[in-house]
């Protein structure tokens, strides 16, 4: 990155934030339907942004919510495409924002907002470098393509069936994602793994009604029971997955993984206490960054039968309700783990009462190569724009989309992020740090000169 490039992004920092604000001010909520139209207006913001940068803008209607899709060539024959979403979570619990979630505020360097970090600040550094190269260089050096879906947050389909439809014509040498994190506020990180997912319900149903404990109770089984029995049947008390052939397919790390994982002092005292819990828990035999990272999960995301209102009422619920998502690692096939986890409780499941399984879709786990030349040629531009060394780190959770350009598109997927997991990217008082926010900017515009 040349020194007029980086002056520029400095220069231009305070005028750059309040363009971010403008783009934060949408309450562009994909999940509710009363925002449809701040969706969509949102979308119109961010191409007309980027048209006025001279790219070729248009929106992408495929159902669902607007792609936005916007297209300048460069000076070599190479094509990157960034993605990102311009759609966001709702707000609540509102009354725990300190300020209006659409009302942008700085507070000692750090921006708060609905949006912030998860995913607008990240993808508008990008759309900063890219202003920044045309500014001092006259154009771009490659070929650059936006493609910002409106849906992520509402689990909506519509980018990657437009990716599936559009293979052949996009074609990309690589894909830039800005929607994960850095290690911690000092040390930039690429993501080289990502968990993949399987979600579903289950459900058992006793008798027709709730009953008069009472009256009925020793009589029949409690569906509250049985769903708290079938889940106890499924993960032990040490953490450990009891579905038969769960662990089949998992790829064990490397050594120089673990020995990664060693160098970053993960500590565990921290997190248990930022998670205000007495101590941490979880599989035995692994570290928790390596439990976090690299090791799949069984987890009850709900639970729900009977009475929950104040003091008692004496009942016997008439079914209960179990929500799970696994989250899955290298190598391991969805679809199988679906199956397996299916089969399990359909054979731990009394014949006193009548189980419903629903399924919620999945998304396979992905791993990449950190010695591809194209993430080598990240590692360096996010060395550039922070001044510190590049890690490389896995990721928890989920992102399908990667997928989808994984199978679809077949090049390497850049998984740089630019903010923290603290940042509350689903929480009240959702934040970014504007110097991550200008170290990021500069970052982006390195690695499009180096791609």
């Amino acid at each position: 990155m040349t020194d007029r490039v980086q002056a520029c992004i400095d220069e231009n920092q305070d005028r750059f934030v309040e363009e971010l604000k403008q783009f934060l001010r949408f309450p562009s909520i994909s999940a509710l339907q009363q925002h449809d139209g701040d969706t969509r207006a949102c979308a119109e913001w961010i191409k007309d942004h980027l048209g006025g940068l001279g790219f070729e803008a248009g929106l992408i209607e495929i159902g669902g919510k607007p792609i936005v899709r916007a297209v300048r060539r460069g000076k070599s024959a190479k094509r990157v495409v960034i993605y990102g979403h311009y759609d966001v979570q709702p707000e609540d619990p509102l009354d725990e924002w300190k300020t209006p979630p659409f009302e942008p505020t700085v507070r000692d360097g750090i921006l708060y907002g609905r949006g912030a970090t998860d995913d607008k600040g990240q993808v508008f550094a990008h759309v900063k470098a890219v202003e920044s190269l045309l500014r001092t260089e006259g154009g771009l050096p490659c070929e650059v393509i936006f493609l910002l879906e409106g849906e992520e947050e509402s689990g909506g389909d519509a980018l990657a069936r437009y990716v599936k439809q559009a293979k052949d014509e996009l074609k990309p040498d690589a894909v830039v994602v800005s929607d994960s994190t850095m290690y911690d506020a000092n040390t930039p990180a690429l993501t080289y793994g990502l968990r993949g997912i399987v979600a579903l319900e289950f459900i058992v149903r006793g008798p027709a009604a709730d009953l008069h404990s009472g009256a009925y109770g020793g009589a029949l089984a409690n569906p509250v029971m049985v769903a708290a029995q079938i889940l106890a049947a499924c993960v032990g008390r040490d953490g450990k997955i009891l579905v038969p052939h769960f662990y089949d397919d998992v790829v064990p790390l490397q050594d120089w993984e673990r020995e990664s994982f060693r160098k970053l002092n993960f500590n565990d005292a921290a997190l248990a206490k930022e998670l205000n819990v007495p101590r941490l828990h979880g599989e035995p035999g692994y570290s928790t960054l390596e439990r976090l990272w690299a090791r799949p999960t069984f987890e009850i995301n709900g639970l729900h039968g009977g009475y929950g209102g104040q003091r008692s009422k004496t009942i016997i619920p008439a079914s209960a309700t179990a929500k799970i998502t696994c989250r899955l690692v290298s190598n391991q096939d969805p679809v199988r783990i679906r199956d397996l986890v299916v089969e399990h409780l359909r054979s731990v499941c009394p014949d006193t009462v009548r189980l419903e399984i629903n399924e919620f879709g999945a998304s396979p786990p992905v791993l990449f190569d950190v010695n591809n030349p194209t993430i080598r040629a990240a590692q360096e531009a996010l060395r550039q724009g922070f001044g510190r060394e590049t890690v490389f780190i896995r990721c928890g959770g989920s992102i399908p989309v990667v997928s989808t350009f994984v199978e679809q598109l077949g090049c390497p997927v850049v998984l740089m992020g630019f903010g923290l997991d603290s940042d509350g990217p689903h929480s009240p008082n959702e934040h970014f740090s504007l110097d991550s926010f200008r170290r990021g900017t500069k970052a982006a515009a390195h690695l499009l000169q180096t791609i």
